[in-house]
């Protein structure tokens, strides 16, 4: 199971920080978000949303191990 990880709005938004789901890619687990919760799915899609996969910034897709740990993190800025 992949231990996914919401922060910021994200995890407001949801009303969860934390959660063990199955999911074997990043675009399935995307799905599966998504399905449950519309707009988290929504939230997720928008731009600025970064996601760490096994604390590394991935884009695109990617396979997710069993052990995987899926960090969704909102947009940031800064000066």
């Amino acid at each position: 199971m992949a231990r996914v990880l919401l922060f910021g709005p994200l995890r407001d938004l949801a009303g969860w920080r934390e959660r063990d789901l199955v999911a074997t890619t990043l675009s399935e687990l995307r799905a599966l978000l998504g399905a449950q919760d519309a707009a988290l799915g929504e939230a997720l899609a928008r731009p600025g949303v970064q996601v760490a996969l096994d604390q590394a910034i991935v884009r695109g897709d990617a396979a997710l191990s069993p052990t995987a740990e899926v960090a969704f993190l909102p947009p940031m800025s800064g000066g």
